[in-house]
């Protein structure tokens, strides 16, 4: 074996004076270092000869590797290649690589933004899972199995009953099952919808949910956590409308719509022509919802809100459609 060894050795060091490029270098260290290589396959026989020759092998088998390695080296220092293989080589002379920054997503930086503006109002932020159980996202929301409102949200339902969450919603109750009352968080999460897109629905889109208990809490108070939520996001008054809406796990509930910041109000393909953009849900929380949370709701009473976080993402960069935001084109993401 020993001969073998010698062999290769010298074969290989006399090819390595005939390369001409770092791919006929990479191509040689694979011939002779790679899993197949030619010094490699040799080696395994090893465990075949007798004991006592076995160190001595060893030792030549080792030095004729590092003799390769070096090898290597020096040719790949020829070609100026700051790599080849797994044998790294550096060249201090060479001028810096400039890297291109990658850069946060727009409903990253939104996130965020909200997070901060919701620290500083004294809310926790919590974050909940992708998927969750069908009790935590309807029965524990006064949302039973025979109730309606359970067809207007397309679900996607995995094989076990488990779902993809489809709002955030479901964090009212387990905020309140783990922290109790006094409670003020909010919850950004993304959230999953099996329905047709459009410019202003995706299948995907984020979410951020409120919450507040306490006692004696009033219509009052949500209203001025949203005006003023909203006032720190546009740096500006934003006119705002606020109607009826049934949402089963609030009551009374309420639709706070924003004027359209795309068109000013005067009808685009975002607001679908109103003028008025629905982007924020909200109302007192059900008493079912609060019970469910393991609270008495005689003793405490709270607010809960949905906000669009993908739609405030579109109103603030004047996205006029919701499918850039999640196609992947690095044209239209490189730009925030």
């Amino acid at each position: 074996m020993l001969d073998d060894l010698k062999k290769i050795k010298l074969k290989a060091l006399s090819e390595f004076d005939k390369i001409k490029n770092s791919e006929e270098l990479e191509n040689l260290k694979v011939k002779y270092l790679g899993r197949n290589g030619e010094l490699t396959k040799l080696l395994k026989n090893l465990k075949d000869i007798a004991e006592e020759e076995k160190p001595k092998v060893g030792k030549v088998a080792n030095e004729i590797k590092e003799s390769i390695g070096s090898a290597i080296e020096k040719v790949a220092d020829k070609f100026d290649d700051s790599s080849v293989g797994d044998i790294q080589v550096n060249n201090l002379t060479l001028p810096g690589i400039k890297t291109e920054k990658g850069s946060l997503h727009p409903n990253t930086m939104m996130q965020y933004e909200l997070e901060q503006i919701f620290t500083a109002m004294g809310f926790k932020v919590i974050e909940g899972p992708d998927l969750e159980s069908e009790y935590f996202n309807f029965t524990a929301l006064n949302i039973p199995d025979n109730h309606p409102a359970r067809d207007t949200q397309d679900t996607f339902w995995l094989d076990d009953g488990n779902l993809l969450k489809t709002h955030t919603s479901p964090m009212q109750v387990r905020a309140m099952k783990k922290y109790g009352a006094p409670l003020r968080a909010v919850f950004p999460g993304r959230c999953f919808r099996f329905e047709a897109t459009d410019a202003s629905h995706d299948s995907t889109f984020y979410q951020l949910e409120g919450l507040m208990i306490d006692k004696d809490i009033s219509i009052a108070n949500v209203i001025a956590v949203m005006k003023e939520l909203l006032r720190a996001v546009f740096k500006r008054d934003v006119k705002v409308r606020q109607r009826p809406g049934y949402f089963p796990f609030v009551e009374p509930g309420f639709e706070l719509d924003i004027n359209c910041l795309i068109c000013e109000g005067e009808g685009c393909s975002v607001c679908k022509q109103s003028g008025w953009l629905e982007l924020l849900p909200c109302g007192l929380v059900h008493p079912n919802v609060i019970r469910a949370g393991g609270l008495d709701p005689k003793e405490y009473s709270g607010f809960a809100f949905g906000l669009g976080l993908t739609r405030l993402v579109m109103m603030k960069y004047g996205i006029d459609d919701i499918r850039l935001l999640q196609g992947g084109d690095l044209r239209f993401l490189k730009q925030f």
